[in-house]
């Protein structure tokens, strides 16, 4: 059934004591339609019998009425920001409170030419992925491509990604993690939907939805928009929980089951693999597995599925600067031993040589091997970790076969990533064995042994333990000692450094201490992998929000997903990772976009006695950072360099000699090592070399996106800059009785909220007491996306994310910042509204020196019926509608007649300022004049003339934007293109006009007050 007539999508009606505008899918039994006020999460269905024609008018010319430039000024920015249906070719910038920078958007231009979109993001840590792949997402679901999504990550990410969700792109995600699963299948009341049906935005933990009884139903419901984050945890040879990852993603990203939207993320798409790069590029398109990225066509067919940035392809893009940090400076902080320290390492080394050497069978060795090189890794961090090691039991000595005591002592010494997260890795790997009466992996998880019973082993360890207790403090530990004289020379060169660690007795340990030797001059706190992950955010939010300068210690739970550059501008590793990639991903927390010092530091304390961290420096994490600067691209260790550990570990204990007492270590001479390190150099040589001929393919210089520029600039002036959003802000709220506080350190202000009127006062989530009713609106301000309604009494402003709770920031997708904006619309169309509480007025007169003669400015709203095409050829094409903020203006000529003034004249007219002040009876004479204009026939017919032209010029946007993507003759898209239409729906909401009046220069000059 058709929609009934008069009732076309886009036109207007009021039901329900307030205006709505009619959506796709009317009948006539039924209206669609959603308020006026752009909130777009409220659809009603209406009857026929109680929908009236609109009560939203053209602006009266009441005694009075006629405001001044600043209210017009206001009405103006309020209609951009309550608009959240935009009819340009990038409708999700409507919608985002971050402006993408300028290489952010070429991600979405290469999307745009996709159907369905199959897009791997490579660029480096710190460029900005995940809006990159969340811009794309949202574009998606505003355009109707999509109806749902879901993000794949590891669970410590989890929060971060819902986060960035629901503070930048104004969804509201729901976790879906073990401790969530049950409760969020409650809510749904219907047993033939799941969990992804009911909930439109999802964060899914990769490795709980990966498994068996999990893994079929997610295929069945997989949402429309699937993005994987670090995607090349799900490809290569590391064993089966990756298998597990990647035969999941091989089946949703079957397109003979289902044509959904893939997007792989992932900061290190080549391993160094090219059997494992082909299995990642296969799952956008299974032909790509077969391409040799050394031919020229097979690089061209995968650079329409592949992009990737190094730091100098966007550095300054399209007239575009990015305030990267310029450079990092890297700094070795040595240490040696000291002489108690020195020895009680020798002593632990003779010992796990004599454990490992000693006889047994082939498990009891690889459980001794792996038990030996893990404890020696403790002692080496922290007398704290020693400790808490020595008295642990092993978790090792748990495993039943060697090849699991293998899987396990690797992921443990070696800090392989075989695994998506880092959970639990900072956990001490413990050392005591199992008692002789107990069997292996009874009751692993006690964390010490009763003394009864145990064996000489054992005691032999609890010895040890107590040595270590009585080498812990900057008098005996010549490495915290070396900690300390580097944070302080930090602080006092105004870099607040992250100190990370690689076990959490040791933050904890560095933290104390830290605390001790600092006192006031700066706060200290520590952040582990005891802390839920979003109590870890908080931990750092607290420390931060402490006046004063800040030190964060941290394990490798925070090593990723954590974005740390707006208050830390130092790295500093106090425990050498044996993994480079968790080296990049550490440095990768201050040196990132969004850095305001030009240079961060990176600095790596590690000792010259033993000579075990200066050669993995030396081997790995160096020759790795060579890698990358000699080539330009960051390929990843091949296998993990899990050769050349293995052979300094058997250098190291097995082939290993030294006196009673002393430390001689020398591994350089070692045949076996360095023939692994030749072998392991070689083929990483070789995997960068390959993979830098093609980098500047995938880097996307071609794809030019100032050939958008028009559309860019167009939607900006359409939604405002941001420096628009505070000025509304400040000037609304201090128009409005609260005048805001400046606070330059914060770069924000606040305004107390008792001034407002009451109807705002609700709708930003403010009550008198907690019985009241919400006002219209009320509801969704006081959701606010996750802040919670505070007990304050003021409204605190920040310029730019992030904010703590219960503040708000000053972009136009802030619920605080909408509902200022609504509310001064509505108050606006409200005559019978106190004076002082309709700072925005629909109607103006100003006396300026800008005009020579009198001139009429309109602010007007068009909607628009956006026809955009299906999935395939064979699918209807999809109906939206859309509005957009014109400003149009006459100028009055001697004889009466009007000339219409071109965009740019007009836009003109926006900045021009008062220079006179403009009598009352003056004013309302204008005023009126101009009311009554707006039933003149030949501005009807230019209003109706303005809206065809601007159909035509949006349907050429999107058009030309599709194009300039690549669009032009692939596949279906020349076909797609001619399907995207544009048409009007319904007359122009006339909502304010603004008289300007010529001001002699000889004339008194207006006081500033009337401005």
């Amino acid at each position: 059934m058709s929609a009934p007539a008069g009732r076309a999508p886009g036109t207007l009606v009021r039901a329900r004591d307030r205006d709505w505008v009619v959506l796709p899918g009317s009948t006539e039994d039924l209206v669609l339609a959603q308020p006026l006020d752009g909130d777009r999460e409220f659809v009603a269905a209406l009857f026929p019998e109680e929908v009236s024609e609109p009560g939203f008018g053209r602006p009266r010319a009441l005694p009075g009425e006629a405001g001044d430039f600043a209210s017009a000024s206001l009405l103006r920015t309020a209609l951009r920001i309550a608009s959240t249906a935009g009819a340009g070719p990038f409708r999700s910038l409507n919608a985002v409170a971050v402006e993408p920078r300028r290489y952010q958007l070429v991600p979405l231009m290469m999307a745009l030419r996709m159907d369905p979109v199959r897009l791997l993001i490579g660029d480096d840590v710190g460029i900005g992925k995940t809006v990159e792949s969340a811009l794309i997402a949202k574009e998606l679901m505003e355009q109707g491509s999509a109806r749902n999504m879901t993000v794949l990550c590891s669970p410590s990410l989890a929060e971060q990604w819902q986060r960035e969700l629901r503070d930048k792109f104004d969804m509201d995600p729901e976790l879906v993690l073990p401790s969530t699963a049950a409760r969020l299948q409650k809510a749904v009341d219907d047993p033939d939907r799941s969990i992804f049906d009911h909930y439109r935005v999802t964060v899914v933990s990769t490795d709980f939805i990966k498994q068996d009884e999990r893994r079929d139903a997610f295929r069945r419901h997989c949402p429309d928009v699937l993005i994987v984050d670090e995607a090349h945890t799900c490809v290569g040879t590391g064993g089966n929980e990756q298998q597990k990852r990647y035969e999941l993603l091989s089946a949703l990203a079957d397109r003979t089951e289902r044509d959904r939207h893939l997007i792989l993320v992932t900061a290190t798409p080549h391993s160094g693999d090219p059997q494992a790069f082909a299995k990642l590029t296969g799952l956008l398109d299974p032909s790509l597995r077969t391409l040799d990225t050394t031919r020229s066509a097979d690089r061209d067919k995968l650079a329409r599925h592949f992009v990737q940035r190094r730091r100098h392809d966007i550095k300054r893009y399209v007239g575009q600067d990015t305030p990267f940090p310029d450079d990092r400076d890297t700094q070795d902080a040595l240490y040696r031993l000291d002489a108690d320290y020195a020895r009680f390492v020798a002593d632990i080394l003779a010992h796990t040589r004599d454990q490992v050497r000693g006889p047994g069978g082939d498990h009891h060795q690889r459980m001794s091997w792996w038990t030996a090189l893990t404890l020696l890794r403790c002692v080496l961090s922290s007398p704290a970790a020693a400790a808490a090691t020595l008295r642990a039991r092993s978790l090792i000595a748990a495993t039943r076969t060697p090849v699991e005591a293998d899987k396990l002592g690797r992921a443990a010494a070696f800090e392989l990533t075989d695994d998506e997260t880092t959970e639990g890795m900072d956990v001490v790997p413990g050392s005591l064995p199992s008692l002789p009466d107990e069997p292996d992996g009874k009751d692993a998880a006690t964390t010490e042994l009763p003394r009864k019973g145990r064996t000489s082993e054992a005691k032999a360890l609890a010895d040890f333990a107590d040595r270590a207790d009585a080498l812990a403090g900057p008098e005996t530990d010549a490495k915290l000692r070396t900690l300390v004289d580097r944070v302080k020379r930090q602080l006092v060169d105004g870099y607040d450094p992250i100190v990370f660690c690689h076990y959490i007795p040791t933050a904890e340990y560095v933290a104390q201490h830290l605390k001790e030797e600092l006192g006031r001059s700066a706060s200290v706190a520590a952040v582990t992998g005891t802390l839920h992950p979003d109590a870890r955010q908080a931990r750092v939010d607290e420390l931060t929000a402490r006046r004063g300068r800040h030190v964060l210690v941290a394990t490798d739970c925070l090593s990723e997903g954590v974005n740390l550059q707006e208050h830390f501008g130092a790295v500093i590793h106090y425990d050498l990772s044996w993994n480079p990639t968790r080296h990049l991903q550490r440095a990768g927390r201050v040196d990132r976009f969004g850095q305001p010092r030009r240079r961060v530091r990176e600095i790596t304390v590690y000792d010259t006695d033993t000579g075990i961290d200066g050669l993995v420096l030396k081997v790995l994490i160096q020759k790795h950072k060579d890698i990358a600067d000699q080539t330009g691209v960051a390929v990843l260790v091949p296998d993990q360099g899990r050769g050349v550990l293995e052979a300094l570990a058997s250098a190291l204990l097995l082939r290993g000699k030294q006196h009673e007492g002393q430390l001689t270590l020398d591994f350089e001479d070692d045949p076996d090592f360095g023939r692994a390190r030749e072998a392991l150099h070689k083929e990483w040589e070789s995997a960068a070399e390959r993979e830098s001929k093609v980098l500047t393919k995938f880097a996307h210089v071609g794809l030019r996106p100032e050939e958008v520029e028009t559309e860019l600039e167009a939607l900006r002036q359409a939604l405002g800059y941001p420096g628009d959003i505070a000025t509304f802000t400040r000037e609304s709220l201090a128009q409005l009785g609260a005048q805001p506080i400046g606070d330059a350190r914060d770069r924000g202000f606040k305004a107390p909220v008792d001034p407002l009127p009451t109807g705002l006062k609700h709708a930003l989530g403010y009550y008198e007491d907690t019985d009241q009713t919400a006002a219209p609106g009320g509801a969704v301000s006081a959701k606010a996306k996750g802040r919670a309604k505070t007990a304050a009494r003021d409204l605190v402003f920040r310029e730019d994310l992030p904010v703590a709770r219960g503040e708000h920031t000053l972009s136009r997708t802030d619920p605080a910042v909408r509902a200022l904006a609504r509310y001064l619309l509505d108050a606006a169309v409200d005559t019978g509204l106190p004076a002082e509480e309709r700072p925005a007025r629909r109607l103006g007169v100003i006396r300026t020196g800008a005009v020579d003669r009198r001139t009429v400015l309109l602010l007007a709203r068009y909607r628009f019926r956006l026809t955009l095409p299906g999935r395939t050829a064979a699918d209807e094409s999809r109906d939206l509608v859309a509005d957009d903020a014109q400003v149009l203006a006459w100028r009055t000529g001697d004889d009466g007649g009007r000339t219409w003034l071109s965009d740019e004249e007009t836009a003109a007219l926006l900045t021009a300022t008062p220079d006179l002040n403009t009598l009352p009876a003056l004013r309302d004479q204008q005023a009126a004049r101009a009311a009554a204009e707006l039933d003149d026939e030949e501005i009807e017919e230019h209003l109706k003339a303005r809206g065809l032209l601007l159909a035509d010029r949006l349907r050429d946007a999107h058009q030309r934007v599709r194009e300039a993507a690549g669009q032009r003759g692939r596949e279906r898209g020349a076909a797609a293109v001619r399907r995207i239409d544009v048409q009007p729906s319904g007359d122009p909401d006339l909502l304010g006009v603004y008289v300007y009046l010529s001001a002699p220069a000889a004339q008194q000059p207006a006081p500033q007050g009337d401005r």
